[in-house]
């Protein structure tokens, strides 16, 4: 298995391929319909959206942590 040190990179690479595959399939739907050869220009669109996806969650995600930081308040323990 992976270690644990690798977690962002694991974590950002699953976002991206999940993330990727339900977005280009919509998309790619919602542009041509249900057509005979939807499987084919989706595989292909998917592949370029994760192209673009997985570096673009590495860079982005420090600063999408920042901004829950910011949107997020702590609570206090009361123990």
């Amino acid at each position: 298995m992976i270690s644990p040190k690798h977690h962002k990179v694991v974590f950002s690479f699953f976002m991206a391929l999940l993330m990727s595959c339900i977005m280009s399939f919509v998309i790619s739907v919602f542009n041509v319909g249900l057509v005979t050869n939807i499987v084919s220009i989706w595989l292909q669109a998917w592949s370029f959206a994760f192209i673009i996806a997985f570096p673009t969650i590495v860079i982005i995600s420090p600063m999408v942590h920042k901004l829950v930081s910011l949107v997020l308040h702590e609570e206090k323990n009361n123990s």
